[in-house]
């Protein structure tokens, strides 16, 4: 199976455009040890001709041409990509819709009921696209009533690989229609499978906690791809930046109690797991590669997303 992050970062990229905190400065000025990154994006591919992307940043267009293989040019008008799964309706997962309106070839859409609806009422990003390329919408099915249903599917067109999709603990964008009154399916978590070798990747780069129904699915795993936004809970706070924490928007920042390391120290002691940050807030830390976060990262053996990283399993 083939992993490529189109994208790393979480919303606003690094630097974010309007950013001038110790980072963002410090790559624009060169004084810090760091890379730049787009919106949070990957896709994957059993055969390396066939993709689907996951989410589309707004750094989309950019994102395509850095990576060949999502424009192979076979014929006049071209694409490897065969279908788009939306994990959440997120603005920073989304906006890249527009940008693949040309052509005459319905985009397939997998998502949830709560994104579909998101995308055509408080956002109608799927209605203006029906207006251009169309959308042939696949639903993700998720149970209201019991979070821990998992959804098994397999992509027409995509050979060799089935995903299996759980709802987690979120909020809606703020767009939303019900953003202060959460449903099951406003966010999901993907199982990816290649069915011919058995290797699986968990891929949730919006998780506020790991639930009790997601262990078993992320035991699976020999890759496990998590939202690695804050480094504190109270990053943005300090910085005199939101007022509300990381965990209140939905991002379980890395240290402290029940913090990512903590909680991605307790996979991989059966088999060698592969511990993969994505969805990098440019305030982070970690984006600075010799700073003392980082080592700790290193030290628990968790690595940091960048764009172009590639993951084969």
């Amino acid at each position: 199976m083939y992993i490529h992050v189109l994208g790393a970062g979480a919303g606003g990229g690094f630097p974010q455009w309007n950013c001038n905190c110790e980072n963002c400065d410090g790559l624009r000025k060169g004084t810090i040890k760091a890379t730049r990154r787009t919106q949070s994006s990957i896709c994957v591919s059993s055969n390396g001709v066939d993709w689907v992307l996951f989410n589309t940043s707004p750094d989309i267009l950019q994102q395509i041409q850095e990576f060949p293989p999502l424009q192979p040019g076979r014929a006049i008008r071209d694409s490897g990509i065969q279908a788009i799964i939306l994990i959440d309706a997120q603005i920073d997962h989304t906006t890249g819709l527009f940008m693949l309106r040309e052509g005459q070839v319905k985009r397939e859409i997998y998502c949830t009921k709560m994104v579909y609806e998101d995308l055509t009422s408080g956002n109608q990003i799927l209605n203006i696209l029906g207006h251009y390329c169309g959308v042939n919408h696949h639903e993700i099915a998720i149970d209201g009533n019991d979070v821990s249903y998992a959804d098994s599917f397999e992509i027409p067109d995509v050979p060799d690989l089935r995903f299996t999709a759980v709802a987690l603990k979120s909020a809606a964008p703020p767009y939303s229609p019900h953003r202060n009154n959460p449903h099951p399916g406003d966010t999901i978590g993907v199982l990816i499978e290649e069915i011919s070798t058995g290797k699986k990747c968990w891929y949730s780069p919006g998780l506020g906690e790991i639930e009790p129904h997601l262990p078993p699915l992320m035991n699976q795993a020999d890759c496990i791809m998590v939202d690695g936004t804050f480094w504190t809970n109270t990053e943005m706070l300090d910085m005199g930046l939101m007022t509300k924490t990381a965990r209140s928007i939905g991002h379980n920042p890395q240290s402290g109690p029940g913090g990512m390391i903590e909680e991605l120290d307790k996979f991989g002691a059966d088999k060698p797991v592969r511990k993969v940050l994505i969805h990098i807030n440019n305030t982070n830390p970690i984006l600075r590669e010799d700073s003392a976060e980082r080592a700790i990262l290193d030290d628990h053996k968790i690595e940091v997303a960048y764009d172009g990283m590639d993951i084969i399993l």
